[in-house]
């Protein structure tokens, strides 16, 4: 089932209604990324007013997710002598079925073997199972003898779709939709119902041969024919049933209607004039509809990965739905939200990073901005200016542009818009480190050379700025060039395509439009969401815990310490660093605490990458480029999937930009580094984007009409075949008197599969989603590869160190980008 967006309070009302102090504490099964964990602190704070008890799990992937469900979940199932209970999948489970993933062995026989455990699931990534968008149905013992349609439209579930006189807490599995569901899933939810109304059929690919006992002329011009689709599909199914009885019942009355209709010399005997349909065409035509139905779902699931609206941002909807919202609410919205862009996740699966020449940034084109807009509002409604210090505000930069770097006073603990420059934790390094480690100027500036090095020191120079000025602290930087910062980087970054670098002029008198947030913690300190996201990433992906930077022997043995040969350990940490991050999102003497260790990551992130795009290591395969990490001072770090995939991201965007600069077109990137603890292989993939990136939206009028044109010609073409063959087909009806329901049946079938031929050639796919987790599900069925698909990311696979080879041999003739 699938909860509309318009009615998102409707559970949680329910909830808050029902529980008790004696009630089963709420499970929360949390994934290990910031957006799930920024949506986690939301949900808490709802639960701590209403008086919910809570347990929080953190679930690091399927394994983990298996291990929740036999210790939490079952023990909740009626029929394991518990009360049943809630769950909350936050950042979990949208890709899988969650009936098998559980083991609740939901079937049509038996449709509450939830056995009152109602799931809510949360998630950004899509494709959704649609098992658990559609299906999933609560029981409703009292209307058992009614129709599956009926029973659930009286529950207050239609076709999937919860109504507002639902009842909430009887079980099952409820989809919380952000819009994507109702307007983009209406093909395939009637596919869905449809397939689940068909009567079971046994497919042994012989259906469409006639049987031995059928005449020669009729197997002779039906071997002829081509076998099409149904043009009206429901009208089939709808008839399939009633229409042998129909046609029996016709054939009874012919002699008593004969006589109110005219003689013709041309009509047939009354035995060959009406025959019923045979069971046999009537199988063969539910096949065919079987078979259509079957690929529209399959081929919503073969599109890819990508990525829809943070969960953070709607759990902040429900919290606003609720009279809830308040600061402490918005900001984990706004570092969700923020957290998104730093791995990749837009529309298109793990790409890297918008930019100016990529203008269909967010989930679902423009859908990513006017989310930020919307927080914007919500910044300037829960935070308005105080008269008093308004000059103080004019000084600090609210108007003249400069980014804040301290709170306006001790007590102020408000959110601000800042116009935020494109560089990485600019507060708390230099300038000149903040720009040097950016991935957006590292790819287009090539800094991983010298020649891109002396292009950011030229850069420097046009602004105006001396070298020893911006490589101290930008906090103590002079003032009078932070004033002038923006500025000048509006009027040099166009030289050096940078256009983007920082938010534009003012345009139609919205001042504010692009800017980015910042949040004052008194004197304690003042974060940008960015810096933020970057710090919580960091402390998952590699501690909270400083080392030094050249110590490289300190690295590798805390890396043994956490790993072993099952990955026990290994996940064992991940747990602990969630609630690490999860306290620094609480504590910012925490979150500060964390910025060395992050800083370290983003310096091995630069040194590695630029290792590897210097020392040319990159391989380019049929379908992608391959880059292996087998050694230098920081392997052990990109062991996590995590920071692999940002070293992925920084990787790919240089090459990006490098193939542009060659008039060539972005390729997909596959990235593999060595836990020579484990003896595995962590790979993940990445997919390419550039000038092609919604190339659905972007589509040039010509080539429309150039489309157009050719569907308009075909069409003609085939109109004149079909007139042609309708009237041999005419005449030689007239002669040996053939049925003439079974010749419209096949002209029907022609053109139902004419227009599906059509919508074929119309619906191009969007060619930036992310294939990898199909292409490596091939590899592993078609090889003998050992690989473990452990993330819900599932672009990241772990690969045994001796079958990389066969793996990326295989991988290399799939398609990884659709």
């Amino acid at each position: 089932m699938y909860l509309p967006r318009n009615l998102i309070s409707l559970l949680y009302s329910n909830l808050q209604r029902s529980r008790h102090s004696y009630s089963t504490p709420v499970l929360l099964l949390v994934a290990l990324e910031p957006d799930a964990l920024c949506a986690c602190r939301i949900l808490v704070k709802l639960f701590k007013r209403d008086s919910i008890l809570y347990n929080i799990t953190p679930v690091a992937g399927y394994g983990d997710l298996a291990l929740a469900a036999e210790r939490h979940i079952q023990p909740l199932r009626m029929q394991n002598g518990g009360s049943g209970g809630t769950v909350i999948c936050l950042g979990v489970g949208g890709l899988v079925d969650l009936g098998e993933a559980f083991e609740l062995g939901i079937t049509e026989d038996a449709p509450d073997a939830t056995g009152g455990v109602e799931f809510w699931v949360l998630d950004a990534r899509r494709p959704w199972n649609l098992g658990n968008v559609f299906g999933g149905n609560p029981p409703e013992t009292a209307l058992g003898e009614m129709d599956g349609n009926a029973r659930a439209r009286s529950s207050g579930v239609e076709y999937g779709e919860i109504k507002s006189h639902y009842r909430p807490g009887r079980g099952g599995i409820i989809v919380f939709d952000d819009g994507d569901i109702s307007e983009e899933l209406e093909a395939e939810r009637e596919a869905y119902f449809k397939l689940e109304q068909m009567p079971e059929l046994e497919d042994d690919g012989r259906e469409s041969d006639y049987s031995e006992s059928e005449t020669e002329s009729e197997a002779s011009e039906s071997g002829s024919r081509k076998r099409k689709r149904l043009s009206d599909a429901e009208d089939d199914e709808n008839d399939e049933v009633e229409r042998p009885r129909r046609r029996k019942r016709s054939s009874s009355q012919d002699s008593s209607s004969s006589s109110h209709r005219s003689p013709s010399p041309a009509t047939p005997p009354p035995s060959h004039q009406v025959k019923p349909v045979s069971a046999r065409r009537n199988r063969r035509r539910l096949l065919r509809l079987r078979r259509k139905h079957e690929m529209t779902l399959q081929a919503y699931y073969s599109l890819g990965i990508s990525y829809s609206e943070p969960i953070s941002s709607l759990l902040y909807s429900l919290a606003s739905v609720l009279g809830r919202e308040d600061n402490d609410a918005l900001w984990d919205a706004i570092v969700g939200v923020s957290s998104m862009e730093l791995y990749g996740r837009i529309v298109s699966g793990s790409n890297p990073p918008p930019s100016e020449m990529n203008p269909y940034t967010g989930w679902r084109e423009d859908r990513g901005e006017r989310i930020r807009q919307v927080l914007r509002d919500e910044v300037r409604r829960l935070n308005p200016p105080d008269p008093k210090d308004l000059r103080s505000e004019s000084a600090r930069g609210g108007v003249t542009g400069v980014i804040p770097t301290t709170a306006n006073s001790p007590t102020d603990y408000s959110i601000r818009l800042s116009p935020e420059p494109r560089f990485l934790l600019i507060r708390h390094w230099s300038l000149y480190d903040s720009m040097l480690h950016s991935p957006y100027l590292a790819s287009r500036l090539h800094l991983w050379t010298d020649i891109g090095r002396r292009r950011l020191d030229k850069l420097l120079a046009k602004m105006g700025m001396k070298l020893d000025e911006v490589k101290q602290n930008y906090t103590h930087m002079d003032m009078s060039l932070k004033r002038i910062l923006r500025q000048k980087l509006l009027k040099n970054a166009p030289l050096y395509r940078l256009d983007g670098l920082v938010p534009p002029e003012p345009v139609n008198g919205r001042v504010r439009d692009g800017w980015g947030f910042v949040r004052s913690w008194g004197w304690k300190a003042c974060l940008s969401a960015m810096d933020v996201g970057v710090i919580i990433g960091a402390i998952l992906e590699v501690g909270k815990h400083d080392v030094k930077a050249a110590n490289d022997d300190n690295e590798i043995s805390q890396a043994q310490d956490v790993a072993d040969g099952t990955g026990k350990k290994e996940g064992e940490e991940y747990v602990r660093r969630f609630y690490d991050a999860y306290d620094a999102l609480d504590d910012v003497t925490v979150l500060t605490a964390a910025l060395p260790r992050t800083m370290h990551l983003h310096r091995a992130i630069l040194r590695t990458g630029s290792a590897i795009l210097a020392k040319k290591q990159i391989r380019h395969l049929r379908a992608f480029r391959i880059a292996v990490i087998r050694d230098g001072p920081d392997v052990q770090m990109f062991t996590h999937p995590g920071a692999l995939t940002k070293l992925a991201l920084w990787v790919g965007e240089a090459i990006m930009e490098q193939e542009r600069d060659d008039g060539k077109k972005p390729t997909p990137l596959v990235l593999a580094a060595l836990n020579e603890v484990r003896g595995v292989y962590v790979v993940v993939g990445t997919g390419g984007r550039g000038s092609g990136f919604g190339m659905k939206e972007k589509e040039t009028e010509d080539r429309k009409r150039e489309r157009s044109k050719k569907n308009e010609e075909k069409k003609q073409e085939k109109q004149r075949k079909r007139e042609e063959r309708k009237a041999a087909k005419a005449a030689k009806r007239s002669s040996s008197g053939q049925e003439e329901d079974d010749d419209e049946e096949d002209e029907t079938e022609e053109e139902g599969s004419d227009e599906d031929d059509e919508d074929a050639e119309d619906g191009v796919l969007d060619p930036e989603r992310n294939r990898f987790g199909n292409s490596f599900q091939e590899v592993v069925d078609e090889t003998n590869a050992r690989v473990r698909m452990e993330s819900f990311d599932h672009y990241v696979v772990e690969v045994k160190k001796d079958d990389l080879g066969i793996f990326l041999e295989s991988l290399s003739s799939k398609s990884v980008v659709s």
